[in-house]
């Protein structure tokens, strides 16, 4: 893989909206283009993101298989909008169990709450919170729609 599309998978991991994009590639090496760019300077624009929280994951790394289930890929994908969004600080795995948690086992601290062993029923809670996140995020964010 590429520095390019490196630099892309981390601009979503890290949910830059296009204009914070923009200037961090300025703020780094002086130019607003990937493409006319120095390897080098990509380089250091990769070394950046990674100072802000970018992880670069191998191939045959931890990341499990998407579930067979709508409802559970309903949540992954709904928790990851929000993310982008801006409506959640923290989009990590760990993140959404304690989500979950609240919705599936409120006040109970020993119960461990997977998103992908959710019942549709447990689900449904869940699912809705976050499509009214989602809704208030894009709605506070005029740019969404352009």
């Amino acid at each position: 893989m590429n520095t390019i599309q490196i630099i892309n998978i981390a601009k979503g991991q890290l949910g830059l909206d296009e204009d914070t994009y923009r200037a961090l590639l300025v703020r780094v090496t002086g130019l607003a283009s990937l493409r006319q760019m120095s390897e080098r300077q990509r380089i250091d624009v990769l070394d950046e993101m990674k100072r802000r929280g970018f992880k670069v994951q191998q191939k045959g790394g931890k990341s499990l298989p998407p579930s067979t289930r709508p409802y559970i890929r309903m949540i992954h994908a709904l928790w990851k909008s929000c993310h982008r969004a801006g409506a959640i600080e923290n989009g990590s795995r760990q993140a959404l169990r304690a989500f979950c948690h609240r919705f599936v086992a409120p006040g109970d601290d020993k119960v461990g709450v997977d998103p992908d062993l959710l019942t549709q029923e447990q689900a449904a809670p869940v699912i809705e919170a976050l499509k009214k996140m989602e809704a208030r995020a894009k709605a506070r964010s005029p740019k969404e729609g352009k």
